[in-house]
């Protein structure tokens, strides 16, 4: 005798073994997650969390001459710092980075989606291997914790954040996005107060909104550096200005929530593919924000070298050195 395949929903519920699970206003919500750990993640993007094909426009000294040359964000960050013998087109920053901004120009730039696309169609078609944070940037959307993407690109953070949602129709499977569900509804339920809960689609919008999205060479962040940190003009000070919002955004959170979060453990994890960005944010962490929130765990990952991640755990003092 033959059964019925479990649906989505029913595999999701049997991976919740030993959880407290309610059925709330007709769907199933975690109300374990009141006890979990508080982990969330800054993400940069490319070469992190996928190989987008984005190509950088450069300038390279050739017996004597400057001649074009069409790089990757990978070798870019190998190059960026040889201004002997690489520099942008004219001087100029904007045309070297032409294909990482929204407005469509004559070489192709704005496709931030349609390069997403491409470089979801190759890991899924087996031409390319998932990039070091790629797992856990989807092991944070299926357990619906707060993160940020941070960014050396020009977009607009709309279209981050529909990246990210793409990303979750695309590579999340239908076990896993019925698991993230109940474990944002979790949330809302436990530290909210929320008993009615609206269609999956507002679920998920309202939890891809509540997360930061920093392309911090975009117009927008120029605008809020120019009234909040007029003097972050390198990468790494943008870097530095945008995680520190991050941190200071789920500060606000936990807080809003009522709950004693700040006395439970908190952690931030920081994952890049640049070392210069490496190095800069956990100078900054070290000296800075490790500081300004001694309760909290920072987490540098190091993914530069495309296989795994060197982690550094800094929490009120370096506790591992930096190699």
């Amino acid at each position: 005798m033959s059964t019925s395949p479990a649906t989505p929903l029913e595999e999701a519920l049997a991976r919740f073994e030993g959880a407290r699970l309610a059925f709330v206003d007709g769907v199933w919500v975690n109300e374990s997650v009141r006890d979990r750990d508080l982990k969330y993640y800054v993400f940069d993007w490319d070469d992190n969390v996928l190989c987008m094909p984005t190509r950088i426009h450069m300038e390279r000294l050739s017996h004597g001459r400057w001649v074009p040359h069409v790089c990757s964000t990978a070798t870019f960050s190998v190059i960026r710092n040889d201004t002997a013998r690489y520099r942008y087109p004219q001087g100029r920053r904007e045309l070297a980075f032409v294909e990482f901004q929204d407005a469509c120009t004559p070489l192709g730039g704005g496709g931030f989606m349609d390069d997403l696309e491409r470089a979801l169609d190759a890991i899924a078609r087996g031409r390319r291997r998932p990039p070091p944070s790629f797992g856990t940037f989807r092991k944070t959307l299926v357990e619906g914790r707060l993160f940020a993407i941070v960014t050396a690109r020009g977009h607009a953070s709309e279209t981050l954040r529909q990246g990210v949602a793409r990303f979750i129709e695309r590579v999340l499977t239908p076990v896993e996005r019925e698991t993230m569900l109940i474990n944002l509804r979790g949330y809302s339920y436990c530290f909210d107060g929320v008993r009615t809960f609206p269609s999956q689609t507002a679920v998920l919008q309202r939890y891809l909104a509540l997360n930061r999205y920093h392309a911090i060479t975009s117009p927008d962040f120029d605008r809020r550096l120019a009234e909040e940190a007029p003097g972050a003009n390198t990468q790494e000070a943008r870097k530095r200005f945008a995680i520190n919002d991050f941190v200071e955004h789920i500060i606000r959170i936990l807080e809003e929530t009522g709950m004693d979060a700040l006395r439970r453990p908190v952690s931030v994890g920081f994952s890049d593919d640049d070392p210069h960005n490496v190095v800069a944010v956990h100078d900054y962490i070290a000296h800075v924000l490790s500081r300004r929130f001694p309760a909290l765990k920072f987490c540098v990952y190091d993914t530069s070298d495309g296989a795994g991640a060197h982690k550094v755990t800094i929490a009120g003092q370096l506790e591992l050195p930096l190699e």
